[in-house]
């Protein structure tokens, strides 16, 4: 017969899944569960965090979003540099 998990339970085990260092069927084996459930968990959090294809943790989501915000700011400041050239260049020519 299944066991009945709560739901802080689940998503208990789900973080501690996504902790450094830890696995799926490391934390299962601790938790005296089926890897496969605790499988299916985790891609189903992944899938409602996201959006984006299962497979991806908590960890490189963020890892994503800051690395865009990154590009974004460092595409800004090529910006501004190119255009204080531009003025230093037509400003020299004088």
């Amino acid at each position: 017969m299944p066991r009945k998990y709560s739901a802080e339970f689940k998503k208990d085990a789900v973080d501690l899944v996504f902790s450094p260092g830890r696995s799926i069927p490391d934390v299962a084996r601790e938790l005296g569960m089926s890897t496969e459930t605790l499988r299916g968990w985790v891609n189903k959090t992944n899938q409602q965090e996201s959006g984006v294809k299962v497979g991806y943790g908590v960890a490189e989501l963020e890892e994503l979003t800051r690395l865009r915000k990154q590009v974004r700011e460092l595409e800004l400041e090529k910006e501004i540099l190119r255009k204080a050239a531009q003025y230093f260049a037509k400003e020299m020519g004088r």
